[in-house]
C-alpha cells in the first residue's frame, strides 16, 4: 500500500520547487495524497482492515496541518497545490468568503 520509490519520484518531479527540494510543504501534501487515494482504494476491496484505516485516518490529519500552514503562510501556494490536486478547499474558507 506504500508507494514505490518511482511514483515518488514522479510526485517529486512535479510538485519540487528545485532540483534539491525534497521536503517542502506542497511535495508533503502531494506525496500524502497519493498514500490517500491508495489506501482509499485498498479499502474498496478490504473494507474490514481498520488498522489501516486508522493510518489513512493520520495521513488525512498530516495532510490537513501542512495545508493550513500553506495556507496561513503563502496563500497563492496554496491555492495552486490544491487545484493541482484537486483538492477542495476548507469549509472554514468558503464561509470566510461569503
Amino acid at each position: 500500500m506504500s508507494l514505490t520509490s518511482i511514483e515518488t519520484a514522479k510526485i517529486l518531479k512535479e510538485h519540487q520547487r528545485d532540483n534539491n527540494d525534497t521536503g517542502s510543504s506542497e511535495v508533503q501534501v502531494a506525496i500524502l495524497t497519493a498514500k490517500i487515494t491508495k489506501l482509499t482504494e485498498h479499502f474498496k476491496i478490504h473494507n474490514k482492515d481498520h488498522h489501516s484505516r486508522r493510518g489513512l485516518m493520520w495521513m488525512v490529519s498530516q495532510r490537513r496541518k501542512i495545508l493550513n500552514y500553506l495556507k496561513k503562510n503563502n496563500i497563492e501556494r496554496y491555492h495552486k497545490l490544491i487545484e493541482q490536486l484537486g483538492l477542495r478547499s476548507s469549509l472554514k474558507e468558503k464561509h470566510e468568503k461569503n
